[in-house]
């Protein structure tokens, strides 16, 4: 059943094999860097080489080599049909009829109620924007752009009418963060090169950023939710040791880059004032660079033109950095603390193979509705929505939430709902547990 040496050519490949079945067993052995196979709808695919053209990055497809991909793929795509034309060449066989549909021994009836509570939100049309919605988004980050400079160029440029600027300018940058963010997951437009366009415009123009970077590391997020070695967002490049097993794996190793256990101290001074100031700004230049992407460094630098022409004129070159180096500083506290109470706290482990509505309530928790708390979040207050229904735009995550909650409530799942205060202090708490977890380790293993 199955079998056969792996063909050099990808359409060589489809066209020879496409009649051919596959247990689960050969599908796995399937998951090196240079060999590639995935299952979606029990049909198999070989993406060895389409994933390195994959739009989404080359990871995305990777972290789901030899594994089944259904539930992610239909998750990422608004447009089913129109992506299956690319998945066509690359149809290798499908699994033998004794296989079951999903891999790992994931629980078949979760899987087919999660598809089914997805049905019932496409026929509601929760997965349908409002384009008034978004506009107002955008009309208000405009005017609070326009606002920051007018402040300055009417009233002078003193210390408190600067504060005042960099304020907002800086609500307006994390405004448009999560602007961006909206088009980037394909959840604004029907089609979806606006959406891409729109994202390029929002993240180059508005932000002085690059849409394909961000894409490429966040859609990694979303495929692998603080899994090592798949989620970047859990890469702390030794400078932190997070959730419960990696603290003690560093311990029994010996491994002591940094003072562990005083990590919920120094997280203030390394963390949320240099992600985005220092870390992503490096990350950033070298993925563009690297990658020759010179269509998004194009975008990248209009924003930095038009800030520069804006305020050189009213506190020359040196100050004109200076403010933008603190409207960064100030916007990256606000990422970082919106961004980590939802998943710091939670599940940080290795690859378990979890079906996709436990491996994202595993990881992901949401915290309570108002509308201070949309805002200031971009909705992503509702992050167990959104991780589950990353396409769906997100002014109806409210919609979706109790029949989520619901059939958490069927399975066993625990659906966490926390306060701002509490998702906040719970950062701090859980870096102080995985710091003492690998004290004990360190000291008694």
């Amino acid at each position: 059943m199955g079998g056969g040496g792996q063909l050099t050519e990808q359409g060589e490949t489809g066209s020879k094999r496409a009649g051919c079945v596959y247990t689960w067993e050969e599908v796995q052995s399937h998951s090196s860097r240079t060999d590639q196979w995935l299952v979606i709808d029990r049909k198999v695919y070989n993406t060895t080489q389409w994933a390195k053209r994959h739009p989404g990055g080359f990871h995305v497809i990777s972290h789901y080599a030899g594994q089944d991909a259904t539930e992610a793929f239909t998750a990422f795509h608004p447009d089913l049909k129109f992506v299956q034309k690319f998945l066509k060449p690359l149809l290798i066989g499908e699994l033998a009829a004794t296989e079951p549909s999903q891999d790992r021994n994931k629980n078949a009836a979760l899987v087919q109620d999660f598809h089914t509570l997805r049905v019932k939100a496409e026929s509601k049309g929760l997965f349908q924007a409002r384009p008034l919605f978004f506009c107002l988004h955008l009309g208000h980050i405009v005017l609070l752009e326009a606002l920051a400079w007018l402040i300055i160029w009417v009233w002078g440029t003193n210390w408190i009418l600067t504060f005042l600027c960099a304020l907002l300018m800086t609500i307006a940058q994390s405004q448009a963060g999560w602007l961006q963010h909206d088009f980037g997951h394909l959840s604004v437009f029907k089609q979806s090169r606006w959406n891409h366009l729109l994202q390029k415009f929002a993240i180059g123009h508005l932000k002085g950023a690059s849409a394909n970077w961000w894409n490429h590391r966040h859609f990694q997020h979303h495929a692998k939710t603080n899994i090592f070695r798949k989620d970047p967002d859990v890469n702390m490049l030794n400078i932190f040791v997070i959730g419960a097993t990696q603290p003690v794996e560093y311990g029994v190793k010996k491994i002591k880059h940094m003072p562990y256990h005083r990590q919920h101290q120094y997280f203030f001074l390394v963390g949320p004032p240099l992600l985005i100031p220092v870390y992503f700004q490096m990350q950033l230049m070298n993925s563009i660079i690297s990658r020759h992407d010179w269509v998004d460094l194009g975008w990248s630098m209009s924003y930095y033109l038009r800030f520069f022409c804006c305020y050189i004129p009213m506190y020359g070159l040196f100050g004109s950095m200076a403010l933008i180096i603190f409207v960064r500083f100030l916007e990256s506290h606000w990422f970082v603390w919106v961004t980590q109470m939802n998943h710091l706290p939670m599940d940080i482990d290795h690859e378990k193979h979890k079906d996709w509505l436990t491996m994202q309530l595993q990881a992901t928790c949401n915290i309570e509705q108002s509308f201070f708390n949309d805002w200031f979040s971009g909705h992503l207050n509702f992050q167990i929505e959104h991780h589950l229904f990353p396409t769906m735009p997100r002014h109806n995550y409210h919609l979706v939430a109790p029949q989520v909650r619901a059939l958490c409530a069927k399975y066993g799942i625990t659906y966490q709902v926390k306060t701002m205060w509490q998702g906040l202090a719970d950062v701090f708490r859980s870096l102080k547990t995985s710091g003492e977890l690998w004290r004990d380790a360190y000291l008694h293993k």
